[in-house]
């Protein structure tokens, strides 16, 4: 219910585990999943080794106080737990925190993906068609792209990629996405249509050079959680899928085999050398320093030239690697360096203000909850991120979660932070772009959050 369609699916490992996936369908093999159901605890040994996941409390109030119906989280104990969260796992950051697994490896980098699901004039339709963008509307120093799929039944999916590491505070990722889609080319194959569905999520940017340790005492990380996403050729199903039957390879040799003991935690040690001895790690060696290539002194011109050399002509083949220096959060430059963008007013037709595409995603908490949206420090939003950046909060949510508005109890003039957490859309990118690291992006009560009909 949290993945909104239009991926364009690379087949690759899926063909590897079923090779007649196309004939049939995989529900009979025995797998339990358990939707509505939110992993929101590790749970460790003595040893200090991963136990286990915990599943939040249901029918908490907003104080954190018991409600009629209130239930007690289920504790899940296992020989090996997988974390296969997605982008920044609310558990798979502490994990990595824990284990110190980023300790070799640079820091990992982002990007925020905004996508809308139109239903279109079928004269315009052209399914099968993929159009990818680099570029325009955003300025030259900031890396992101656009894509355009056309798919079936009328339907087009489109939206643009901008990456977390962008420098002005001003810059609003949702409203550069609202003015692209007035380019005369995407305006043409809107025109005549409907908007049906809205979305966002941050997704992985670092590549190779950002993937953590893999491995630690009773688990390991697979997917996306890891960062095994392809950004240039915008995939990570494939090599998702493959890492999870790496990881299974790994897991069920450990279990079985006779130095096996109940006492000692698996230690997935050998998953890590499968994941470098396999395609996964071939494909993103060959891709690894085209997006560090953009953070040179030539921008979005030099990452380009680049990366068509390198992709074209160099496979990657290259001594060097570049890398990844510097956190998202630690990018954004001051209010008082940065220019204002003067952003158009959507016309209600191809664009959209904020809170029309946020109704479209279905999102839904329950009022009486606890809000699942952390601050660290309650003082700091306005102390340093509204005083420096001039609040950028509210412009790098693309779900209007985060306002500044008048503080009812301090003196005439002050302003608070309002977390609207019924808006949250399960991005993510609060807690990669905040440039306090102030804010921890928890699970909400139970199924919470976006529900995409469209997946």
């Amino acid at each position: 219910a949290h993945t909104l369609s239009g991926a364009v699916l690379e087949p690759s490992a899926l063909n590897e585990l079923i090779p007649d996936w196309k004939e049939k369908g995989a529900e009979e093999a025995g797998v339990e999943v358990f939707p509505g159901f939110a992993a929101s605890e590790v749970l460790y040994n003595e040893d200090g080794s991963v136990r286990g996941i915990a599943t939040n409390d249901v029918g908490l109030d907003k104080n954190f106080k018991p409600k009629d119906g209130f239930e007690r989280g289920m504790e899940f104990h296992a020989k090996v737990t997988l974390f296969a969260e997605g982008c920044h796992g609310s558990l798979s950051k502490q994990v990595i925190r824990k284990f110190n697994l980023r300790e070799d490896s640079d820091p990992q980098t982002y990007g925020i993906g905004i996508k809308e699901v139109w239903k279109i004039d079928p004269a315009k339709s052209d399914p099968g068609t993929v159009i990818h963008t680099l570029g325009w509307p955003i300025d030259y120093s900031t890396y992101g792209g656009s894509f355009i799929y056309h798919m079936g039944d009328d339907t087009l999916s489109l939206g643009m990629v901008i990456g977390l590491d962008y420098e002005n505070p001003y810059l609003s990722p949702y409203k550069e996405f609202q003015r692209f889609k007035h380019h005369p080319f995407v305006k043409n194959l809107l025109e005549g249509g409907e908007c049906i569905a809205y979305g966002a999520r941050a997704l992985n940017e670092g590549g190779l050079q950002s993937i953590p340790k893999l491995y630690f005492p009773g688990g390991a990380l697979i997917g996306c959680t890891a960062g095994f996403l392809n950004l240039i050729k915008i995939k990570g199903t494939h090599t998702a899928m493959k890492s999870g039957m790496l990881a299974a390879e790994s897991a069920y040799e450990a279990i079985n085999s006779e130095s096996y003991s109940e006492e000692k935690p698996v230690v997935l040690e050998d998953y890590e050398q499968r994941v470098k001895d396999s395609w996964i790690w071939k494909e993103l060696y060959e891709v690894r320093n085209c997006r560090p290539s953009f953070h040179s002194p030539l921008k979005n011109l030099g990452g380009i030239m680049y990366s068509g050399i390198d992709t074209i002509l160099l496979k990657g083949r290259t001594p060097w690697t570049f890398h990844n220096h510097t956190p998202d959060h630690e990018t954004l430059k001051t209010a008082k360096s940065s220019k204002k963008i003067d952003y158009p007013k959507p016309d209600g037709v191809i664009s959209f203000d904020l809170l029309t595409s946020v109704s479209r995603t279905g999102t839904n908490h329950a009022e009486d909850q606890p809000v699942h949206l952390r601050l660290k420090n309650k003082d700091i939003p306005v102390e340093r991120n509204l005083k420096v950046f001039d609040g950028p909060e509210g412009r790098f949510c693309p779900a209007g979660v985060y306002e500044f508005v008048d503080d009812e109890n301090g003196p005439e003039g002050a302003q608070r932070l309002q977390i609207n957490s019924q808006n949250c859309i399960h991005c993510k990118t609060c807690d990669i772009k905040d440039p306090s690291q102030n804010i921890d992006w928890t699970v909400p009560e139970g199924g919470g959050g976006p529900q995409y009909s469209f997946t």
